[in-house]
């Protein structure tokens, strides 16, 4: 069983940056990849980045290239999501999610291929 609990959320002004935090218990996080999604009011959750185990593999949605980076330090069980240059329509709640471990260094896009979620933290962009 793995648990997550994300942090760092909140407000800040269009042009600004925010660094999400994700904490995991659990044994495997060393071996999972690690996935950050989001949802906004009446839309449905979407993909935002991934991370493979090794850290040695990510992938970002196109919205968000660029200007979005993850990483993570397994030796602190934590993923790190960290958004620069935010804009209005990034305005969401952020959710981390961990796949089930597995030997292939590979990333994940789609939310089914994740079987643990956090609570989820809100980012509100103002313009």
């Amino acid at each position: 069983q793995v648990q997550l609990v994300e942090s760092g959320g909140g407000l800040v002004q269009a042009g600004g940056s925010l660094r999400l935090s994700c904490v995991a218990s659990g044994r495997t996080f060393s071996s999972s990849c690690m996935g950050w999604f989001r949802q906004a009011p009446g839309k449905e959750r979407e993909f935002v980045a991934a991370i493979s185990w090794s850290g040695g593999r990510t992938s970002y949605a196109e919205s968000v290239q660029g200007r979005f980076t993850t990483s993570r330090d397994n030796a602190k069980n934590t993923v790190y999501l960290q958004m620069n240059s935010l804009k209005p329509e990034d305005t969401a709640v952020y959710y981390c999610a961990a796949s089930k471990p597995s030997w292939s260094d590979i990333y994940y896009r789609q939310t089914n291929e994740y079987d643990y979620w956090g609570q989820g933290t809100q980012v509100t962009v103002s313009s």
